[in-house]
């Protein structure tokens, strides 16, 4: 094993189903010894004991230690992030009725308080009063009731919403990432990088490796 070199790759943030975490589970490596490649992936890096917090920050310190350990005279080159947030999910509350009542749950809401939303907003500009004076200059006559411009720009509104989020019935328009997507993934990126933040400065980290 002395001489070999192993790159480790590993994971901003990572989530498992199993109590024992390996470094299989949070991390890519490549050796060009086959027989130190899976002696480094089947190395325990973490158990999530009864009771523990569900999520756990490791620095590739630690890593690093526990490779040079089991796999004495290796070369470790580190490749992408220092830490990796850890995150227990059993795979029973990953699916089933919880899950889809969540969903409805949120779809509601966002239904609901974009609606309200977009009510709110036209009130606060007063919409029934711009529709009644553009009605009055195209056409020389006061509106009575619904309207085809109001129709028409309800119309707008909605297929512009579907061409924004480039999202309808499960398909995209374009490939490009959706901007919920995007937001998304910035707020886990934002989560991810607090915690591992405040596991550092509240010396969690240390406690950990000891």
């Amino acid at each position: 094993m002395n001489g070999q070199t192993v790159y480790l790759k590993c994971l901003r943030s990572a989530k498992v189903s199993e109590e024992d975490v390996f470094l299989k589970d949070i991390c890519s490596l490549r050796c060009a010894d086959d027989v130190v490649s899976a002696k480094c992936r089947a190395i325990k890096v973490h158990r999530f004991g009864k009771g523990a917090p569900k999520r756990h920050v490791v620095s590739t310190l630690r890593l690093i230690e526990l490779m040079e350990k089991n796999c004495p005279g290796i070369t470790v080159e580190v490749i992408g992030e220092t830490d990796v947030l850890i995150e227990y999910v059993k795979s029973e509350n990953s699916k089933g009725l919880f899950v889809a009542g969540k969903i409805l749950a949120v779809c509601l809401v966002s239904f609901f308080g974009t609606a309200f939303t977009i009510m709110a907003y036209h009130n606060d500009i007063g919409i029934n009063a711009i529709f009644a004076e553009l009605y009055r200059i195209l056409l020389n006559e006061k509106p009575s009731g619904l309207n085809a411009l109001e129709i028409s720009y309800s119309l707008g509104v909605a297929l512009g919403m579907l061409v924004f989020f480039n999202h309808s019935l499960g398909r995209t328009i374009t490939e490009d990432p959706t901007p919920i997507q995007v937001a998304m993934r910035n707020y886990e990126k934002d989560v991810d990088n607090a915690l591992a933040e405040t596991a550092e400065r509240t010396g969690e980290e240390e406690e950990n490796q000891k």
